[in-house]
C-alpha cells in the first residue's frame, strides 16, 4: 500500500529501483522514493548506510547500476551534473579562503557569466536571505562555524537551482549552533520553496528539519514517513532499534 501511494504521489525528484555497488560491496539495492516539489526529505541512517551514494547519484556525481532517476519528470541519468540545476551544501562548507563571503557566495553566478548588475543583485538578496550584510567583506577564516554553513548555503542557492542537497552540513558545528541552524535552515527552505534532501545519522535532526524521513539501512529503505509516522510507527526491528537507542539517550540527558 505504501510503495502504490508513493507512486501516485507526483513527485519533483524521483529515484525507481536504484542499485548501486562500489568494488563488490552494494550501497543502494533497489531504492524508489520520491520528494514533493518544495519539500524537503530527510535521508537517515547510521554512517556506511548508503545515505551519501543516494545524494550524489542525484547530483550526478556517482551513476547507478540499474535503475532510474527522475527530476521534474525527466530522466537524467545520462545528463551531466551540471546540467542538472543541484545546488550542494557539504559538511566540510567547501568554501574558497581567499574569497570574501561576498565574492563566495558570487562564484556559481560568475561561471555562468552573468552580468555584473545581476550578480551584484542576487548577492545582495542571499546576503539579507542569510542575515549577513554587515559581513559580506570579511573571509571564511573570520567567520563562526554556523555563518561559514550560512555562507555555503547562500553559495549552493544562488544560481537558483531546482533542487538542493545537503550531506550532513551541520556535523562538524558544535552541538548548541547546530539545534539554533536546523531552525534556521528549515525556515530558509520553506521561504525559498526549494525541493530539498538532507542527509544525517542524527534522529533528533531528522525529526526537527524534514517533512518526510527515509530511513535507510544497509543501502535499502527500512521506511518513509512524516516524522511522526517513523517515530511513533516503527515498521520494522532496524527502525524501532534505531529510534530506542536515541530515546535512551535522551531520557539520560
Amino acid at each position: 500500500m505504501e510503495k502504490k501511494m508513493m507512486e501516485e504521489t507526483a513527485a519533483y525528484v524521483e529515484m525507481k529501483h536504484i542499485n548501486k555497488t562500489f568494488d563488490g560491496f552494494q550501497a543502494s539495492r533497489d531504492v524508489s522514493f520520491g520528494v514533493e516539489k518544495g519539500r524537503l526529505a530527510s535521508l537517515l541512517g547510521p554512517s556506511g548506510s548508503g545515505k551519501t551514494t543516494i545524494l550524489r547519484m542525484i547530483a550526478g556525481l556517482d551513476r547507478p547500476d540499474s535503475g532510474d532517476i527522475f527530476i521534474n519528470g525527466a530522466r537524467v541519468n545520462d545528463i551531466p551534473g551540471s546540467k542538472r540545476e543541484i545546488g550542494f551544501v557539504f559538511q566540510n562548507y567547501a568554501l574558497f579562503r581567499y574569497m570574501t563571503v561576498a565574492d563566495n557566495i558570487a562564484f556559481g553566478l560568475k561561471v555562468q557569466k552573468k552580468g555584473k548588475a545581476e550578480i551584484k543583485e542576487r548577492v545582495e538578496e542571499l546576503l539579507e536571505l542569510i542575515s549577513m550584510e554587515d559581513l559580506k567583506k570579511r573571509y571564511p577564516h573570520q567567520l563562526s562555524g554556523g555563518q561559514r554553513q550560512r555562507v555555503a548555503f547562500a553559495r549552493a542557492l544562488a544560481p537558483n537551482p531546482q533542487i538542493l542537497l545537503l550531506d550532513e552540513p551541520f556535523a562538524a558545528i558544535d552541538a548548541k549552533v547546530r539545534r539554533e541552524l536546523r531552525a534556521w535552515l528549515r525556515e530558509m527552505i520553506r521561504r525559498v520553496g526549494i525541493t530539498s534532501v538532507f542527509v544525517t545519522h542524527d534522529q533528533e535532526e531528522a525529526m526537527e528539519v524534514a517533512d518526510t524521513v527515509i530511513v535507510i539501512n544497509q543501502g535499502q529503505i527500512e521506511q518513509m514517513g512524516t516524522p511522526e509516522e517513523i517515530c511513533g510507527q516503527p515498521q520494522t526491528e532496524f527502525v524501532r532499534a534505531f529510534f530506542d537507542i536515541k530515546r535512551d539517550l535522551w531520557h539520560k540527558k
